[in-house]
């Protein structure tokens, strides 16, 4: 059974903002909402490994620096391009003054490898393949 990690105090994140976590490989980026919430996902950008702690956060969505693409902080998922792969995100439990993250009921924590720089290599990715469109009736 995996046991939680206390990554930080509750006061060690001002509101709206973002802390760096390291623990052993993953490196996290965890954020206080300004209805108290926490939320913790990967740290590193898809789509290039640049730490979000870095960005910008405001609700709910932190604005990594440099291309300026966006992730949802509940969710990892993309909100602005170059970001395209959803980021891993853990389940924040807060015991007393203590943060701790930890993996139970969270989406899959899997390590993302960064994505190709080449915008050939991100459309592919990032966009849907062409539908034809339907004509309509003569």
């Amino acid at each position: 059974m995996f046991q939680r990690i206390r990554a930080c105090a509750r006061d060690d994140i001002e509101t709206e903002d973002l802390i760096r976590f390291d623990h052993h490989d993953p490196t996290h980026a965890i954020y206080r909402s300004p209805d108290d919430e926490f939320c913790c996902a990967d740290g590193l950008c898809s789509h290039e490994a640049v730490h979000l702690a870095d960005g910008l956060a405001t609700d709910h969505v932190v604005e990594r620096p440099g291309h300026n693409g966006q992730f949802g902080l509940r969710t990892g998922g993309p909100r602005r391009a170059p970001a395209c792969d959803r980021l891993p995100t853990q389940r924040v439990r807060i015991e007393g003054d203590d943060i701790l993250i930890g993996p139970d009921g969270c989406q899959p924590a899997v390590r993302h490898v960064a994505m190709e720089d080449s915008l050939t290599g991100w459309a592919r990715r990032c966009m849907p393949e062409p539908r034809p469109i339907p004509l309509p009736p003569s």
